[in-house]
């Protein structure tokens, strides 16, 4: 008789201060650090464990909120353009 595949418990952790989450395994040990959904999966991809769809995938755990939710991280970065500064070079004579 073949054996259900085995998956461990995996908790994505709310959002640190800057958006990124922690991908942990049920005993605490961090797999990675995820910044976007896509990284969720890759960090899984990496722990030999593939996910279709990490919504539906029922051992994963989302803690403060679910694969959509990356505050901090979803909005547009504004790019500031700041003058670059004129350098004047030396020539030697």
């Amino acid at each position: 008789m073949a054996h259900p595949t085995e998956h461990p418990h995996i908790v994505v952790h709310p959002p640190a201060m800057d958006g990124s989450r922690r991908v942990t395994t049920d005993d605490d040990e961090t797999l990675g650090i995820a910044t976007h959904a896509d990284d969720v999966s890759e960090i899984l991809r990496l722990a030999d464990l593939y996910v279709t769809d990490l919504e539906d995938a029922d051992f994963i755990e989302w803690q403060g909120g679910g694969p959509d939710d990356w505050p901090g991280l979803s909005e547009p970065h504004e790019h500031h353009h700041q003058p670059h500064e004129k350098r004047h070079e030396q020539h030697e004579h």
